[in-house]
């Protein structure tokens, strides 16, 4: 081989190294900038896997909107809320059975508290009339003739014709209540009318009698005939509701 040839094939061979080291350069620069080749680029957009920064944002984009939807489970809390608002209703209408119950005792209360009203001339007519005994007593006899019941005052302050002063009552005759008469009921008083003895002084006889009444109103009563003798003895009871009680004195 000539010499010129034999440098024209070291010269082809150095050329052809030097060839494939820029070859291997430039695939090791590929390798190291990190550029993707089209077939790992399509792989990674076939699967949509978390690689890709974007794909990677709209999952999270997504994740965020379904904690919205958990927000949505708030409703839940409303409900124990209207849960709450039934009891209050509850509690309404009972407060307003107790206030009903509560107003209802009230009236009934009151109409118990009520009391009769009190006699007076117009609704009670007295009768008197001579006891078989004891001896020199009277018995007065007042009956409701009006339409409501009525309550008769302590005792009868009967005077008899022109006296003066009222007799004195037997204390021991006090019964524990006034006497109250239902219109056509009655209640008695006993009257002694002097000593039994002649111990009596200042006696006299009468034919008038009067009765009154704490309104102002006055009966008057009509004696046995011949009326009654009256001495310093003169003494009525209470009203009773029982005749032997007011003939005991």
């Amino acid at each position: 081989m000539s010499a010129r040839r034999l440098t024209r094939t070291r010269l082809f061979a150095a050329t052809t190294v030097a060839l494939a080291a820029l070859s291997l350069t430039a695939c090791e620069g590929d390798a190291l900038t990190g550029s993707p080749s089209p077939e790992s680029s399509s792989s990674a957009s076939a699967d949509g896997n978390d690689s890709r920064p974007a794909g990677g944002a709209k999952g999270d984009a997504h994740q965020t909107g379904a904690t919205g939807d958990t927000g949505d489970t708030g409703k839940t809390g409303s409900t124990g809320s209207g849960s709450n608002g039934s009891a209050g209703k509850q509690g309404n209408a009972s407060g307003s059975d107790s206030g009903s119950g509560a107003g209802a005792g009230k009236g009934s209360g009151g109409s118990d508290a009520a009391l009769p009203g009190k006699c007076s001339a117009s609704d009670v007519r007295i009768t008197a009339a001579k006891a078989p005994r004891p001896i020199n007593h009277l018995l007065l006899t007042a009956t409701n003739t009006g339409s409501k019941t009525c309550a008769l005052p302590q005792y009868p302050a009967a005077r008899f014709g022109e006296a003066q002063a009222v007799p004195p009552v037997a204390e021991s005759s006090k019964p524990q209540s006034l006497t109250t008469l239902a219109p056509g009921e009655s209640g008695y008083a006993g009257v002694r009318l002097s000593s039994g003895d002649g111990s009596g002084e200042n006696g006299y006889t009468t034919t008038a009698l009067t009765v009154p009444f704490e309104d102002g109103s006055i009966a008057r009563v009509t004696l046995p005939s011949g009326g009654v003798y009256v001495d310093t003895a003169l003494m009525v009871t209470y009203w009773q509701t029982d005749v032997s009680n007011a003939l005991e004195y």
